[in-house]
């Protein structure tokens, strides 16, 4: 834990974010780092911004890509619905195979960067109370502080189950540098104080800038609440409830919408509006989004990017599970399986697989090589699937329940919903979220928290414990969670490993 947990001093030492609302001088201005110490900072307000922003820069971790593929395809390949091209990518093939260990590196990115986002924000809501500043302004920072340190939490605990609780800055003194272990219990209720604090902190309900929104806020404790009514935690009935209130809230507030059209949701102009309610920040020649050389296939010469990896693509199976006629799986709406060559643009190629378009940025990959297309973390669509979800569970079927999923199913062109049961509507729903939500590391969450898994065969659902894999591979207990790292485990001998790794 030595290695993860940072002392004061980290929060000076890690850059920025970028947001869509500052100039490019603000963000590119290199501060003297020499002058700082403990006693001059945290002592003016561009000192709780600049501590707010560290936080923001973790969630860039685990994504990107290249030849070693990225710890963001590990939620992938768990699900058993993608490939990959990439032989020497040990660590995504491992997690593919089912055959995954303590020493992988995406596992261990999560759980760094996870941890650092934390430690930043840990000294951001110890230390912010303290500094001479607008009071409202100061409640806005703190709100983003912990609905930052609430999703990190979430990712963990969800990700590895018993993870060390840490609250309070750590330095190399502190007698929680080397922490135990605390139940998902224990983490689940920081997360919801933490969402609950941050969603009366003032913010604005959308924010174009891409910083916390309320919005943002009360869509994350949606999905907390869905998780929580499901497993490890089975708090059922009262907590599909708070889920399906939650989401009631961002459905009523009428601040989002769909895109009507699916190129939206991977335009770069329309990042921080409209359907996406809350991303991981690029931009384009000052720090650019990095996965666009691992959504193309491997060397088929297609892409102004030379690095064509093919790290990642969507089983043939999978996406021959959505309906007859669903838009959503035709030719360049969620993926693409021909394009044009670089050598000559008159020409298409049949590439032999189902690549993702949903991530795809047509501009820098027919010219610039440079995109800065963002990363959804929560979009609209998520949030009326999870609304529909649990106001089902809760009270079942009702015309506000078909409302919600038939409003993505209309956009897929496809019939509504009507006349079902309950049980029928369930799995309607599930099934709307494996296919509107895939490749967004949304659909292994979601497998853990229903302990079921997508049939791509018998579009059914059946038990996760015993699911197969299109291409062989059975679900074990032990796939509910990834393991602890290796390093975690030997420079902490308090912590225990999960069972099976």
């Amino acid at each position: 834990m030595k290695r993860t947990i940072k002392s004061y001093i980290q929060i000076l030492l890690t850059g920025s974010i970028l947001f869509t609302g500052a100039s490019c001088s603000d963000f590119l201005e290199e501060p003297d780092r020499s002058n700082f110490t403990m006693e001059n900072y945290f002592t003016k307000p561009e000192h709780a911004q600049s501590a707010v922003n560290s936080i923001y820069e973790s969630m860039r971790a685990v994504l990107g890509g290249g030849f070693n593929g990225a710890p963001w395809m590990m939620l992938e390949f768990a699900t058993g619905l993608a490939n990959t091209e990439l032989g020497q990518a040990q660590n995504s093939i491992f997690v593919r195979n089912l055959v995954n260990n303590s020493d992988n590196e995406y596992g261990g990115t999560y759980w760094t960067s996870s941890y650092r986002g934390i430690a930043n924000a840990n000294l951001a809501i110890a230390k912010i109370p303290g500094i001479n500043m607008d009071e409202a302004a100061k409640k806005r920072y703190m709100g983003e502080a912990r609905f930052l340190r609430a999703l990190y939490y979430y990712n963990l605990v969800r990700i590895f189950g018993n993870i060390p609780l840490i609250t309070e800055p750590v330095d190399l003194k502190s007698e929680n540098l080397y922490p135990t272990q605390s139940t998902p219990e224990e983490v689940y209720k920081l997360i919801v104080a933490d969402l609950v604090e941050a969603e009366n902190s003032g913010l604005p309900f959308t924010d174009a800038t891409g910083r916390v929104s309320t919005g943002a806020i009360k869509s994350l404790l949606s999905s907390v609440y869905l998780t929580m009514a499901g497993y490890p935690l089975q708090k059922g009935a009262e907590y599909y409830q708070k889920a399906a209130e939650k989401a009631n809230e961002v459905i009523q507030s009428s601040k989002y919408s769909l895109f009507p059209s699916y190129d939206d949701l991977h335009t770069p102009a329309r990042k921080n509006i409209g359907e996406n309610i809350f991303m991981v920040q690029y931009a384009a020649f000052v720090m650019p989004s990095n996965w666009q050389t691992s959504i193309i296939p491997y060397n088929q010469g297609i892409s102004a990017y030379t690095d064509e990896t093919g790290a990642i693509f969507a089983n043939k199976e999978f996406v021959e599970s959505y309906e007859p006629g669903d838009k959503r799986a035709e030719e360049k709406q969620f993926y693409y399986s021909t394009f044009s060559l670089r050598s000559d643009r008159s020409k298409t190629r049949s590439l032999g697989g189902y690549y993702l378009y949903k991530h795809f940025d047509l501009e820098a990959q027919l010219s610039t090589t440079s995109s800065g297309l963002n990363w959804p973390v929560m979009r609209y669509a998520e949030v009326l699937l999870t609304y529909a979800e649990a106001a089902n569970e809760a009270g079942g079927p009702s015309q506000a329940v078909y409302d919600a999923v038939n409003q993505v199913r209309k956009r897929a062109n496809l019939p509504e919903l009507k006349g079902m049961t309950k049980e029928q509507l369930r799995e309607a729903i599930w099934k709307e979220r494996w296919h509107e939500l895939s490749f967004e590391n949304i659909t292994w969450y979601d497998m853990v928290r229903l302990r079921k898994a997508f049939n791509v065969s018998t579009r059914k659902f059946e038990d996760f414990v015993g699911h197969k894999f299109s291409y062989g591979p059975v679900l074990k207990e032990r796939e509910l969670l990834f393991p602890i790292p290796t390093a975690e485990i030997r420079n902490n001998n308090k912590l225990k490993q999960n069972t099976g790794y």
